[in-house]
Parts: structure tokens; C-alpha cells; sequence
């Protein structure tokens, strides 16, 4: 048995343990020619070399779709077979990805790690706030490649498209009417429901759609509504909250209610939308 000094681990084979050291060393004795990046075993530059080769060895026997590692090939087979190993100890929810059920536990513990430098706003996950720095920079990296039309998130890329494809693959389960999106489906629902959850805090009305809340927010009543409140509350609040109001709700709008929670719309999430691993 060969014990590691440091850690006390212990490994079968010396090699095993040669390459572990340099876990506490941090020796990376493994360089790629093209871009100088080390690695401290020669199978992670390997692996690492495909990302300038384009080399995806592995692929899936269902759909096709190629990995350039076979721990990424694992996780996309979950997609297939529903498999969610990984599950929440406060709430019981399954998730398919480690990486998954760490953003979520935040919800339990109010944790936002990621905060924007502009506007201090904090979340849970990098990829929400690097979606978030688009309002500031205005830059909407997705096109679609009929209209030229472009989105700041590739969500709202794919769920516009469907304009084109008249593709409605959401359906309501009282009135079988069908719907482009998972949130328009949502909002439909609450016309069964009699729900109206977006609540104006100046007139107290209340709305089953963020878009009927914004138009109301637009609407000359309320504007005189409005600037008789600034006038009487205190002069440091204006008209222009309800701009803000109406950046925020867009930017709260996530991407399950577009896409709803089935195997699939979760990998084409995880295929489109930033990842955790965004710098």
C-alpha cells in the first residue's frame, strides 16, 4: 500500500500516488504545445488538446450527439433514460448534474455568490449574472438567422424562432389550446385559476401577465397616479422606477417558464445557456 505523507490517502499502485502529490505540490509537469496551459496528468491534456483539435470521441447511441469527454457523454445519457442521481436533502428535488444541485441549494440558503460591479444586483449562479450584464452593456449576443432579430439570451433566440416554424408544443390540459412557450402556457392557465399575481404598489391592482402590469404602469391614469405620489411622498422618487420595473421583471423571467422542466428542453438549457463554468 503506498500512503501519501501529507493526506494519509492511500493508493494501490505508486503511480497513482506520484500523481496525487501534485494535488499538494501543484506541480503541472503536462503543457499544451498550442496555448502553454498545464495540467498535472498527462490524461487531462489529453483531454484538453480536443478543445483545438475538435476531436469528440464519444458519442451517444441514441441521438448521435458527440463529447469530447465521457463523463460529459454520462451526463448527457441522463437525458434519455430521465436519470437524476443527485438530489436536494431539504426539498427532495432530483437533478441530473452535481454542478445543478449546488446552484439550487442556494434557494434554501439565500446564497448569491455572484455580484454584478455596475449595479451590485447578487445571484446564485454566474451564468444568471453574466446573463444580467447584458442590461447594462445592452449586447444581445443571439440572432435568428430568418429575421435578423437579436436576444441577450439564446432562450428567447429559440422560443422566438417558433414564430417562423409556427411550432406549439405546449398545450393547456382544461381547453387544449396550444401555446409557443411554457410561460405563455403559464399565463393562460391563470385564465382557469382566476389567478393575478403582478400587483401594481401604487393603484393595488392586480394582473395575471407581467406585460398587463407594464402597460398598466404606462397608462395615462396611472402616470397621474403616479406623479401625484411622487408629489406628496418624497421628491427623490420618479416616473422613471417604472422603466426600471419593467427591466426587472424581464430580467426575473427564468428559463423553465419558457421551457418548461421535460429531460429534453433541460439539455437544450444546458447546451445554450452559459454554464457555471463561464469566466
Amino acid at each position: 500500500m503506498n500512503t501519501c505523507d501529507i493526506c494519509f490517502k492511500n493508493f494501490k499502485e505508486k503511480s497513482k500516488l506520484v500523481a496525487h502529490l501534485r494535488v499538494h505540490t501543484d506541480e503541472k509537469p503536462f503543457s499544451c504545445d498550442q496555448c502553454k496551459k498545464a495540467f498535472r496528468q498527462s490524461g487531462e491534456l489529453t483531454v484538453h488538446k480536443r478543445i483545438h483539435s475538435g476531436e469528440k470521441p464519444y458519442s451517444c447511441d441514441q441521438c448521435e450527439k458527440t463529447f469530447s469527454q465521457i463523463s460529459n457523454l454520462t451526463v448527457h445519457k441522463r437525458v434519455h433514460n430521465g436519470e437524476k442521481p443527485f438530489s436536494c436533502d431539504q426539498c427532495e428535488r432530483t437533478f441530473s448534474q452535481i454542478s445543478n444541485l449546488t446552484v439550487h441549494k442556494r434557494i434554501h440558503t439565500g446564497e448569491k455568490i455572484f455580484s454584478c460591479d455596475q449595479c451590485e444586483k447578487a445571484f446564485k449562479d454566474r451564468s444568471h449574472l453574466t446573463r444580467h450584464k447584458r442590461i447594462h452593456t445592452g449586447e444581445k449576443p443571439y440572432s435568428c438567422d430568418q429575421c435578423g432579430k437579436s436576444f441577450s439570451v439564446v432562450s428567447y433566440l429559440i422560443a422566438h424562432k417558433r414564430i417562423h416554424t409556427v411550432e406549439k408544443p405546449y398545450s393547456c390540459d382544461q381547453c387544449e389550446k396550444y401555446f409557443s412557450t411554457n410561460r405563455d402556457l403559464t399565463v393562460h392557465k391563470r385564465i382557469h385559476t382566476g389567478e393575478k399575481p403582478y400587483s401594481c404598489k401604487v393603484c393595488d391592482k392586480h394582473y395575471a401577465s407581467s406585460s398587463n402590469l407594464l402597460k398598466h404602469n404606462k397608462s395615462p391614469g396611472h402616470l397621474e397616479v403616479m406623479q401625484s405620489y411622487n408629489n406628496t411622498v418624497t421628491p427623490t422618487v420618479s416616473i422613471s422606477l417604472i422603466n426600471c420595473e419593467e427591466v426587472y421583471i424581464k430580467e426575473e423571467i427564468k428559463e423553465e417558464e419558457i421551457f418548461g422542466d421535460d429531460p429534453l428542453s433541460i439539455q437544450m438549457r444546458a447546451d445554450n445557456i452559459d454554464p457555471l463554468s463561464i469566466k
